[in-house]
């Protein structure tokens, strides 16, 4: 006589979505998907600027 466990219950699979996948909203819909930072005090931009300046602009 062998012993042979009980396989496991398998995980439900993922159901199928056959929605219109342009009707949803992405992050390049958004500012905040373009690069676009929440407001800030003076230095907070003052720092962004520096970040953001090309090294030939210094």
């Amino acid at each position: 006589m062998s012993t042979t466990p009980e396989p496991e219950p398998r995980a439900p699979r993922p159901a199928l979505v056959f929605d219109d996948p342009l009707d949803q909203q992405t992050s390049d819909d958004t500012d905040r998907g373009w690069g676009e930072r929440p407001e800030g005090d003076s230095a907070a931009d003052l720092k962004r600027f520096l970040d953001e300046k090309p090294p030939h602009h210094i």
